[in-house]
């Protein structure tokens, strides 16, 4: 059954061999791993506005003087980290991004900082994403009955995104293309044609102003001064996440590799500042106001169509690139945590690939982790970010750092050229690092600063665990020789059948210095009983009983293992377990499943083998074979089949003939004959 449903989710498995074959051309990669990039422009416009409009001024429209410089200055910023994360590109072309840059050129703390804060991010990138996904859907009339339902809807579309990705990155990344070509053709009409309505056509839109009660005690007027202009920017920043995904992901490109996703990264960058910095001139222009009820998209949306299929396309294309720009974290989460599981710092699952050429256990985690995040926060956008950039910017900068270092040590050709590209990435990024993280620390920044460092303690116990594990297996070549041992059996009996029989044919065929047998009772009857029958079967196996006073199975088995040891000294016990297997999956439930926790607590014991001899009740007793069916006579026209041979009877046998009597004794001496 489960062989099944895996088929039908998640298809059938790929050959290694076609590895080759499954990776993305770059329209299909900008749609993967962009997604993130391109989809913040739906909110970060929005999130300057729920800091430098609410709450700070006297009126909602006051702060949108101060939008579009904001704006700018992140599109630099844009365009500055661009640049950095191609020379990344040119020299790390087998990705690893952040994390490999920091451990080649920074060392391994640095490296273990990148790590964690770019995992963090990507499972930030998830639930930010499908809140801001659902935040779009309810927005339109017809869904805005879902508002009460956030986190369901949420938990779906991550469950929806999970299975599409568990199918392979090439199958997503085609799914997730049109939605994201969609997204940025409808959000760039709605710029040019309600910029065209302002300049062009003197029909200027504008968003209906809130009603009072909506903003009741938000509004506690002042002027904006430099910390809330810091605080405004930083939440603008966010527009900057997914940047490094291309970075991270350059093996997924077909070849050439690093030139190919050099031109996508930078394709990504144009169209990334371009649609932020256009969506910011639009909003200064229509005085739309933030809302948890309906983003600034929405309002934009109805002030410039006027309702109608534009603004329904532009809706929907907007829910469906929010939700899907989560695809970038499932492209590089996944890659991510597979190469610091390769260098021991995670376990060592998440370097499997599953069936699709998938690294399928960091997708399921990644899903859990973002649903984790999604409910605890209730689905809302706004209490999301301040948790996101600090991990997106921490890595920025050690990055660039790390390029920085490797441009003075190997002075490459171009090397003064690629120092100063990256000496302004770090300083940039560090500055909007420092801004992030002092202007919104109490808004729930402190949480990545406090989770980072939990996840390099992690990090490095989990590869102490693996360094103490290789030490521990390391052996010299006078070891290669094995030494003898004296080995005991224990075959484990309960009531005697066919599976006990085999399980101690097989011990026998072990050879064993001491053999033995173990009935584990609770009564006195019980072990009358089973001595009866021991006796009455001829088993030439010493049968001992251990009596269990508390009703228990595993505690008097590992005590009568310890009396062995103490018994027999230096010595391998291996206990045999009789285990009988039945045909279908239900029918486990119906058995108490004794011998599995038997052997969870044996495997944690030193010098003790655990083997089962498997009894399949199905295979050693097929059914009865149905009866003959009854087959027609043929008919006149037909030749008739030869007949059978009868079978042979065997003769009766003759009966015996009877013993003849005894002759009658001779008669005594003197006695006269007998009569004739």
């Amino acid at each position: 059954m489960y062989a099944a449903i895996k088929r039908l989710l998640v298809g059938r498995p790929i050959a290694t061999s076609e590895g080759e074959h499954r990776r993305l051309s770059k329209p299909v990669a900008l749609a993967t791993f962009s997604a993130d990039a391109i989809s913040s422009t739906a909110y970060a416009t929005e999130e300057i506005l729920f800091v430098i409009a609410v709450g700070t001024t006297t009126s909602l429209t006051a702060g949108l003087s101060e939008l579009v410089p904001i704006s700018i200055v992140v599109g630099c910023l844009i365009a500055i980290v661009v640049a950095s994360y191609r020379q990344t590109i040119f020299a790390y072309p087998n990705g690893g991004g952040s994390y490999l840059v920091s451990r080649d050129n920074l060392g391994r703390y640095p490296s273990l900082v990148a790590g964690a804060s770019l995992l963090v991010d990507y499972i930030l990138t998830v639930a930010v994403s499908i809140s801001a996904g659902v935040a779009a859907i309810v927005s339109l009339p017809a869904f805005r009955g879902l508002s009460e339902h956030r986190v369901g809807v949420g938990l779906a579309l991550i469950l929806l995104i999970t299975v599409a990705n568990l199918r392979g990155l090439k199958e997503s990344g085609f799914v997730f293309a049109f939605p994201t070509y969609t997204y940025i053709v409808s959000l760039a009409l709605l710029i040019v044609y309600g910029l065209g309505k302002e300049y062009f056509f003197g029909t200027p839109a504008r968003v209906p102003p809130p009603s009072p009660a909506e903003f009741d005690g938000m509004l506690t007027g002042g002027s904006i001064g430099l910390f809330l202009l810091l605080r405004g920017f930083s939440s603008g920043a966010v527009a900057l996440t997914g940047i490094e995904a291309i970075a991270d992901g350059v093996p997924a490109f077909k070849k050439p590799e690093a030139k190919n996703a050099a031109a996508t990264l930078t394709a990504m960058g144009c169209i990334l500042a371009t649609l932020f910095v256009g969506v910011s001139v639009l909003a200064h222009h229509l005085h739309p106001y933030p809302s948890e009820h309906e983003t600034v998209i929405s309002q934009m949306g109805q002030a410039v169509y006027g309702g109608g299929p534009l603004y329904v396309i532009l809706q929907f294309a907007t829910a469906a690139v929010l939700t899907l720009a989560a695809n970038t974290a499932y492209a590089d989460f996944p890659r991510l945590s597979s190469i610091i599981a390769r260098d021991g710092f995670l376990p060592r699952q998440f370097m499997n690939q599953g069936d699709r050429l998938v690294f399928s256990n960091g997708v399921v985690f990644l899903a859990i982790a973002a649903g984790a995040l999604l409910m605890a926060f209730g689905g809302v956008t706004t209490a999301l970010i301040p948790l996101y950039a600090v991990g997106v910017f921490t890595s920025f900068t050690l990055s660039q750092l790390g390029m920085v270092k490797r441009h003075l040590n190997l002075k490459e050709p171009g090397w003064r050229k690629g120092i100063t590209i990256n000496s302004a990435g770090a300083t940039a990024t560090g500055v909007v690092l420092l801004i992030v993280a002092i202007t919104k620390f109490t808004k729930g920044a402190w949480l990545p600063i406090v989770v980072i460092p939990l996840i390099i303690l992690l990090f490095t116990a989990i590869r102490r665990h693996y360094d103490r594990v290789s030490t521990a297996l390391v052996f010299d070549p006078s070891l290669a020789r094995p030494q003898p041992i004296n080995h005991t059996v224990i075959v484990l009996v309960g009531r005697i059948h066919v599976g006990v029989l085999k399980a101690l044919a097989y011990a026998r065929s072990l050879h064993p210095q001491h053999l033995v047998a173990l009935y584990v009772t609770y009564e006195e009857d019980d072990r009358e009983e089973m001595e009866r029958q021991w006796r009455e079967f001829k088993i030439d196996v010493p049968l001992e009983i251990k009596y269990s006073r508390y009703r228990e199975l595993v505690a008097p088995v590992v005590e009568y293992i310890d009396e062995v040891d103490a018994r027999w000294g230096d010595d391998t016990v291996t206990v045999v377990i009789p285990e009988f297997v039945v045909g279908k999956w239900w029918e486990n439930i119906l058995h108490n499943q004794s011998a599995l926790f038997l052997k969870g607590k044996l495997l944690f014991r030193t010098g003790t083998v655990v083997t089962s001899v498997p009894y399949h009740i199905d295979a050693e007793n097929p059914p009865p074979a149905p009866p003959r069916r009854n087959v027609p006579r043929p008919s006149a026209t037909q030749q008739a089949p030869p007949p059978a041979a009868t079978p042979s009877v065997p003769e009766a046998p003759a009966p015996e003939t009877p013993p003849a009597p005894d002759p009658p004794p001779a008669p005594p001496a003197g006695s006269p004959p007998p009569a004739p």
